[in-house]
């Protein structure tokens, strides 16, 4: 396992401008999934192709996000987040750039690969927040960046609609170059380098075997109903998927610095994190392909709505709104209640949506309950995923496993697609060689997506139980409340605040000073507010150790060199050190 050079996790008061500008970011790359869905039908005159071949355009760009998000992240705790972050979001300019000067199928899927590479942006942003930010503003911040796939891809749908049927098709990749520039630039001002690295060397033979392993599942996950569920050649690149995977695994487990971390990947809490996030995946974009679809019908079916492809885009976005406001919703609810509580509630909250949607599929407002419904379910189950991940793996490996739980969330939408794109299919009443989707077609669909979220449920359940703030039963000594006034009264002694993983003051926590000849040199208990402070008898390195009822110790090293720069002690990851 790797280790990481310098553990200093730096604590900004305010974060500044690090919080919006990632946030933007993530929303910008996430945009490039959803950008060409309002020209879909009109992509092969466009691109003078077949229909099949047409597709290529929507499945690179998701191909090479899933490629990208572990790699990326392994790469950002290398070198570096904010530099992978910048390389990232300039290989989706030049892909754009590609695309824009281009109505040819081979260059166009070209330039749409390099817009999906951006998507490793996410799971760096969420490892640049920790490394960062201030503990009390990690949990919303990083909930914004979970939440910016689901709110880049809904946002995109009615602007992009707009841009398409008002100017050229073209102008959607130079918006998107537009927009990549200005998150370059956004990051360069408000964002600092991390200085969390890894040790060890870029495993490039494992990044290898991955990329190799997921396009050989992706592929035929994607392109299954035009081959064939059946045909040899769906079934051999199964086989050869699951084959590669394994042996990539094998290999994975014996290199000294893998690209991923198997055995971290195997712990409870990031396995069952990681199942719940391909339901969370595949639910989020059944509500995608099934809503535009049913409000852009004709009303002579029936029960289409006769809207416009921007009507049906507004319609669809209260969907990524929802999510965005709902991230200080879930920082509320995971402070008191813990992030697989808000996992749970937000699958409820996503079953309700769609059990409700089966009712509510007949006038243009019902679909804007659904996704204001849906928008707030997901929104607070995305939120989850990275305060999950984060709290179970140590701090060198932040941006590889958010990365592959981004991963896992590509799965999720990645089969969502391919098996609802099937259901609508077979569904289908066919008129005049046109094959129109039904109403039984959409309520399957919603069905599919309802039992997504049971299992996605049942991954949560049995998820570790996260250890909450407590009130541990220690007495102080009139010692220790000595030693808590003196402190209170020396400038220059050492304090700060006990917390847990979610960023909860834990009470009356013991911390002592430990000098370097392994000497107490002082101890106390922390206020209500989780707060201490403890006096040194002279400069020099310490050890400041804390304990409480119901979490493990934590040692951290410390050195006291006249600043009285606040130590925050986080009980439940013990490997972090502080320096003072």
């Amino acid at each position: 396992m790797s280790q990481t050079t310098t553990d200093v996790r730096m604590r900004k008061p305010g974060g500044g401008g690090i919080v919006p500008v990632l946030a933007f970011a993530g929303i910008v790359v996430a945009v490039m999934q959803t950008l060409l869905v309002p020209v879909i039908k009109d992509l092969p005159e466009l691109l003078n192709t077949s229909p099949s071949n047409a597709t290529w355009v929507l499945t690179s760009t998701l191909l090479s996000g899933a490629v990208a998000t572990p790699i990326m992240g392994r790469l950002g705790d290398l070198f570096g987040k904010r530099r992978m972050l910048l390389t990232s979001l300039a290989v989706m300019v030049a892909g754009s750039l590609v695309s824009a000067f281009t109505s040819a199928l081979l260059p166009m899927i070209a330039g749409r690969t390099l817009q999906g590479f951006a998507m490793g942006a996410i799971p760096l942003g969420i490892g640049l927040m920790r490394d960062m930010l201030p503990r009390e503003k990690l949990g919303s911040a990083m909930a914004l960046m979970s939440s910016s796939i689901g709110v880049g891809g809904g946002l995109a749908l009615p602007l992009a609609a707009l841009v398409a049927q008002h100017t050229s098709w073209h102008a959607l990749f130079y918006g998107s170059a537009g927009l990549g520039v200005i998150s370059i630039t956004l990051t360069l001002l408000f964002v600092p380098e991390s200085p969390m690295r890894a040790e060890g060397t870029f495993d490039g033979l494992g990044a290898l075997g991955l990329s190799a392993g997921l396009v050989l599942l992706l592929l035929p996950i994607t392109k299954g109903s035009d081959w064939g569920w059946s045909s040899g050649t769906t079934l051999g690149l199964f086989g050869a998927a699951v084959a590669v995977l394994l042996l990539w695994g094998v290999m994975e487990l014996r290199v000294k610095a893998p690209l991923v971390d198997l055995r971290t990947t195997a712990r409870p809490a990031v396995l069952f994190t990681n199942l719940a996030s391909i339901m969370v995946g595949v639910s989020f974009y059944v509500v995608s392909l099934v809503l535009p679809q049913l409000l852009q019908l004709p009303s002579a079916t029936g029960y289409g709505l006769g809207q416009s492809m921007v009507v049906a885009g507004l319609c669809v976005a209260p969907l990524g709104l929802t999510m965005m406001f709902t991230a200080p919703v879930y920082a509320r609810i995971s402070a008191k209640y813990g992030p697989k509580t808000t996992l749970i509630l937000g699958m409820l909250i996503i079953a309700i949506g769609y059990g409700a949607g089966l009712g509510l599929m007949s006038a243009a407002w019902q679909t804007i309950v659904i996704s204001v419904v849906l928008g707030a379910g997901i929104g607070l189950a995305y939120s989850s995923l990275p305060a999950l991940i984060v709290g179970a793996v140590p701090a060198s490996e932040t941006g590889a496993a958010n990365g592959l739980n981004t991963l896992m969330r590509s799965i999720g939408t990645s089969v969502s697609s391919a098996v609802i794109g099937m259901v609508l299919a077979n569904t289908a009443n066919h008129v005049g060689g046109v094959a129109i989707p039904t109403m039984h077609g959409f309520r399957v669909s919603f069905l599919i997506a309802t039992g997504a979220v049971a299992l996605g449920l049942l991954f949560a359940i049995f998820l570790p139980k996260q250890r909450q703030a407590t009130k541990p039963q220690l007495r102080a000594s009139s010692e220790e409340d000595a030693a808590l006034e003196r402190a209170q009264e020396i400038l220059g002694g050492f304090r700060g605040r006990v917390l847990n993983v979610d960023g909860v003051p834990v009470a009356r926590a013991k911390v002592t000073l430990i000098d370097r000849r392994g000497r107490q040199a002082g101890a106390t208990l922390s206020a209500e507010d989780g707060s201490y402070a403890l006096a040194v008898p002279a400069q020099g390195a310490y050890v400041l150790a804390a304990k409480a009822a119901g979490h493990g110790p934590l040692a951290s090293s410390a050195s006291h060199t006249g600043d009285d720069r606040p130590v925050d002690l986080d009980l439940a990851l013990p490997s972090e050190t502080v320096s003072a």
